[in-house]
C-alpha cells in the first residue's frame, strides 16, 4: 500500500496519519474543518486536501453516523480504490451504507481499540495504536484486495488485527467501552451535587474510575446512540445488579442486626465478582476510548 487518504482529521484520524508518516506513507487530509487539517498537516501528518488521482485507502475517521454518508460521497468522487473507517459502532453504518449503494467489496469495517479522553487534532500521538487491538469488520462481499488494505494499515499503525463479525464487535464494545463510558460520566455527574468540602477530598481512585468521563458528549452521544440496543442489554443487567446492591445497604442502615449476615454477604459476593472480573482484563493491554477515537475526528 502506497498511498492513503485520511478523512476526518480528529484525534484518530490525525494519529493514523502521524503514525503513516512514520512509516513512509504521506496522507492526503480532508476534514469538513479546514482549520482541524491544517493543524493536522502542521503537526506533520501529512498534506491537505484531495488526490488528483485515487489513493490505494480512503480512511474515514468520522463519527458513526456519517460513515455510511461519507464512504458514499467518496466513493463517488473517486477518492480512493479501497476504503476503511474507524468508528466504534458497525452494524449500523454498514446497513447504512449498503442502503445507499454503496460498493461493499471495496469497504471493510474498522475500529482501532485504542483513544484518549482528550479530542481534536493537538491530542494525536504516533505510537497511539502500538500493541492494541484494531477489529476488522469485512462484509461477505469485501474483496481480498480491501481486506488486505485495511489489514496493512492495522499493522503500520503497530496495531494487532483482529476479524469480528459487525454485530459480535458492537456487542463486545457495549461490554468494554461503551458501558463503562455512559456509567463513568454518570458517576461523575453525582459530583455536581457534592459541597465543596466534600470534593477536596477526592483521591486517584475517583479519578481513575472517571476519567473517560471526559470524552466528547456529542461524539458520545453519537456512539451510545448507534449500538443503543447492545448497551442497553449490558445496563439492563447492571441495573439489576445496582438495585439489589442498594436494596443490600438499605436493609443494613435500617436494621443491621437483623439483616446484617444477608446484606453482607450480598455485598461481600458482589465485591469478590469485580475482583474476578477485574482479573480477566489484568495485564492486558489497556483499552482507551474507542474510537471513540473513531469518531472523534473521535
Amino acid at each position: 500500500m502506497r498511498s492513503v487518504a485520511v478523512v476526518g482529521t480528529g484525534l484518530i484520524g490525525t494519529s493514523i496519519a502521524l503514525s503513516l508518516r512514520d512509516r513512509g506513507i504521506t496522507p492526503y487530509l480532508l476534514d469538513e474543518n479546514p482549520e482541524a487539517a491544517h493543524t493536522a498537516a502542521d503537526l506533520g501528518a501529512g498534506v491537505v486536501g484531495a488526490p488528483r488521482t485515487p489513493v490505494d485507502l480512503a480512511v474515514l475517521a468520522v463519527p458513526p453516523q456519517h460513515v455510511a454518508t461519507s464512504l458514499h460521497q467518496q466513493q463517488v468522487r473517486g477518492l480512493a480504490h479501497d476504503f476503511t473507517d474507524v468508528s466504534s459502532v458497525k452494524v449500523r453504518p454498514q446497513a447504512e451504507a449498503a442502503e445507499l449503494g454503496c460498493d461493499l467489496a471495496r469497504f471493510v469495517g474498522g475500529h482501532p481499540m485504542a483513544g484518549r479522553e482528550q479530542s481534536g487534532p493537538l491530542a494525536a500521538q504516533a505510537d497511539l495504536f502500538h500493541g492494541r487491538p484494531w477489529v476488522l469488520t469485512p462484509a461477505g462481499s469485501a474483496g481480498e484486495r480491501a481486506v488486505g488494505r485495511a489489514t496493512a494499515l492495522a499493522e503500520l499503525c503497530g496495531a494487532r488485527p483482529v476479524v469480528m463479525e459487525p454485530s459480535q464487535h458492537d456487542r463486545a464494545v457495549a461490554l468494554v467501552s461503551h458501558t463503562p463510558h455512559l456509567v463513568a460520566s454518570l458517576l461523575a455527574a453525582r459530583l455536581l451535587h457534592g459541597d465543596e468540602d466534600h470534593l477536596q477530598l477526592a483521591g486517584q481512585g475517583l479519578r481513575d474510575a472517571t476519567r473517560i468521563a471526559a470524552g466528547d458528549a456529542d461524539l458520545w452521544t453519537d456512539i451510545l446512540s448507534s449500538n443503543a440496543a447492545a448497551v442497553a442489554e449490558v445496563l439492563t443487567d447492571l441495573a439489576l445488579e445496582l438495585g439489589a446492591a442498594v436494596d443490600a445497604l438499605k436493609e443494613l442502615a435500617e436494621a443491621p442486626s437483623a439483616h446484617g449476615p444477608a446484606g453482607r454477604a450480598h455485598l461481600n459476593d458482589a465485591l469478590a465478582r469485580g475482583v474476578r472480573g477485574r482479573g480477566l482484563i489484568q495485564g492486558r493491554a489497556p483499552e482507551g476510548l474507542s474510537l471513540s477515537g473513531a469518531g472523534a475526528g473521535t
